[in-house]
This record gives C-alpha cells, sequence and structure tokens, in this order.
C-alpha cells in the first residue's frame, strides 16, 4: 500500500471532522468510529498513526481553534488601543468565541490527564507568555500599565487561569470559582494591571455559569 504523502493534510482532515463532531454531539459521546465514518475512506488504524487517543485529538482541536481565531494577533496591530486595552480586548475575543469556551469545557475532566496537562503548561509558556508578555510591557511603555513585574505575570496568568481557576485541576464550586477570579483580579490590580474590567467579569461569569457542577 503506498504511503500517504501528505499526512498533515490527512491530520487536517481528521481534525477538522473531529472538531465538528466534539461541537455537535459533545466530546463524551463521539467515538474514534464516529469521526472515521465522518472522514470517509480513513480506518481507525489511519487515524491512530496521526494521533495516540481521542484526548490527543481534542487536545488538538483547541490548539486549532486558538490559531485560527488568535485572539492576541488581532489586536496586535490596532493603532486606537493601548497596551492595556489591548489585553483587556484579546480576553474579551477570547471568552466570545463560543465554539473554544465549548471545547475548553468539555477538555475539563481531561485535565487531570498528566499527559495533556504537561502539554498545556508548557503550550502556555510557548504561546500565550509571549503573547500577554508583550502586551504587558506595551502598556508600560505607553502609560496605561504600571508593573514591576511583567515578565512574572505574563508567565504566571495563563497558569492560573488555564489551571487554577479550572475545578478539574482544582476542585472548588461555582462559588469558589468566583471568588478566586475576585482575588485574581484583585491581586493583578495591585500588580499594577487592572485587566478585569465590567465586561470581561460578565463572560466570565457566564463561562462559570456553563461549567457542571463537581461531585
Amino acid at each position: 500500500m503506498a504511503r500517504n504523502k501528505y499526512p498533515e493534510v490527512t491530520e487536517e482532515r481528521i481534525l477538522e471532522a473531529a472538531q465538528r463532531l466534539f461541537l455537535e454531539k459533545g466530546y463524551d459521546r463521539t467515538t474514534i468510529q464516529d469521526i472515521v465514518n465522518e472522514l470517509g475512506g480513513l480506518t481507525k488504524g489511519a487515524v491512530y498513526h496521526h494521533f495516540k487517543s481521542k484526548e490527543e485529538i481534542l487536545d488538538k482541536v483547541g490548539d486549532q481553534l486558538f490559531f485560527q481565531n488568535n485572539p492576541f494577533e488581532a489586536v496586535k496591530q490596532r493603532k486606537d488601543l493601548n497596551g492595556l486595552e489591548k489585553l483587556r480586548e484579546a480576553v474579551r475575543l477570547n471568552q466570545s468565541d463560543t465554539s473554544r469556551t465549548q471545547l475548553t469545557i468539555q477538555m475539563l475532566p481531561l485535565r487531570k490527564n498528566p499527559h495533556l496537562l504537561v502539554e498545556m503548561i508548557d503550550s502556555n509558556r510557548r504561546v500565550l507568555t509571549p503573547y500577554v508578555l508583550e502586551l504587558l510591557e506595551e502598556g508600560n511603555r505607553d502609560g496605561s500599565l504600571h508593573t514591576e513585574y511583567p515578565k512574572e505575570i505574563a508567565e504566571l496568568l495563563p497558569l492560573l487561569t488555564s489551571l487554577w481557576l479550572m475545578p478539574s485541576v482544582f476542585p472548588a464550586t461555582k462559588a469558589e470559582m468566583r471568588r478566586k477570579f475576585t482575588f485574581l483580579g484583585e491581586m493583578l490590580d495591585r500588580m499594577g494591571v487592572p485587566l478585569f474590567d465590567e465586561g470581561i467579569r460578565a463572560l466570565v461569569d457566564q463561562f462559570f455559569d456553563q461549567i457542571p457542577e463537581t461531585e
């Protein structure tokens, strides 16, 4: 049998099919066989050749959604916003992306998986931290922010929002999650980064409402 000359095309097809199914049926109700059926012409073996598990597929779908609608790139060149406003707008765009927030909620139980947890931390370090740092430094230059710790905040913020606030990693009720978010906002305020305005607080509150109660 001839080898696939374009493995990246096959991977892209798998991710596109999986994304459709995860959003339509939900992650738990989607099987590898469903993904195979959606593609047509591929076998389970071909899917497993590219991805070790359904969990890995979901992780890659999340990455793909981010880069397809990268909120940081969307605000990067805007001349009408200062550094703080760009950072706030990036957060708003991210939280307003319904496909991304739905997948984030579906991924919550998977954050107990040590392999995916390590990948998420590494992705935060490689991708999110540089974007956040760039806007924090821009805010310091234009006077919209006044922080002595841009590098430290850029490293810490993605970790706190993607792990510490999530109940699958640190079990918490919705009331406790909201309290933690309030604490995070106050901590950032004291560090010279008043990031969470009323619009962001409302979007995050809606996100917390969608998270199933932990048992």
